[in-house]
């Protein structure tokens, strides 16, 4: 469960080893960088053009940083990814895996944006991006502890409308006290520009603090859109 988390200058290539009340609602569409909740953060992803909320206590990055995991055979090769990150618990468990002196920091949970060029709906975008981010951060190199759900319709509170799909693991390796089961929710929808995006959730389950399913849909239910900014730097 090789993971990075980078700025958006760094190369792809170049992995970095760490793991990384509903207020009522105003007169008119909301403004999107503001928080839907009471209290919450609001994580903007000018790229993709979205944004969505999260707890005061999870930690909001810059959406220049990109976090996601590597091949655990070839640091080199990235599995998935996302930019715009926010991280629940960052350095939940901490471990210097392999004995070189470089420790490695696990987060308890993390949600953050990506783009989906050339997928044909939203359905093939979470069913394909849901898997993989259990297998990249849980069970590498074992698939075949990794399930999902079918694709399920949903419409967030602001009528953004996609499809969503769940996926766990049950019985991943568990190599070190950092390791085990985990997660993950993919959304996916259109934004303004019409193309695919994603918005990502992933995290370790059957652990004390475990992120709860309706946190998770809380969150996934404020994502919405916002006008884009492309950015010149490429997304790894």
């Amino acid at each position: 469960m090789t993971a990075l988390t980078a700025l958006m200058a760094v190369a792809a290539t170049a992995a970095v080893t760490a793991v990384i009340m509903a207020r009522d609602e105003p007169d008119g569409p909301p403004d999107p960088s503001k928080p839907l909740v009471a209290g919450w953060k609001t994580v903007v992803n000018p790229k993709y053009g979205t944004s969505f909320d999260v707890p005061p206590d999870w930690e909001v990055l810059s959406p220049d940083v990109f976090s996601g995991h590597a091949d655990d055979n070839d640091s080199d090769k990235i599995l998935i990814g996302h930019t715009a990150p926010a991280f629940y618990k960052s350095e939940w468990c901490s471990i210097d895996a392999n004995g070189d002196g470089t420790v490695s920091d696990f987060p308890l949970g993390s949600v953050g944006t990506k783009g989906a060029e050339g997928a044909k709906d939203t359905a093939e975008v979470a069913e394909k991006n849901a898997p993989t981010w259990v297998y990249a951060a849980f069970t590498q190199p074992d698939k075949s502890v990794v399930k999902w759900d079918k694709p399920v319709e949903y419409t967030t509170k602001t009528g953004l409308k996609g499809t969503y799909v769940k996926a766990r693991s049950k019985g991943a390796a568990q190599p070190n006290r950092c390791a085990g089961d985990g997660q993950a929710i993919v959304f996916s929808f259109k934004n303004a520009e019409g193309a695919f995006v994603a918005w990502d959730f992933y995290g370790r389950t059957a652990v004390p603090g475990a992120i709860p399913d309706t946190l998770i849909m809380r969150i996934l239910n404020t994502v919405r859109l916002t006008p884009t900014t492309p950015s010149p730097t490429p997304t790894p």
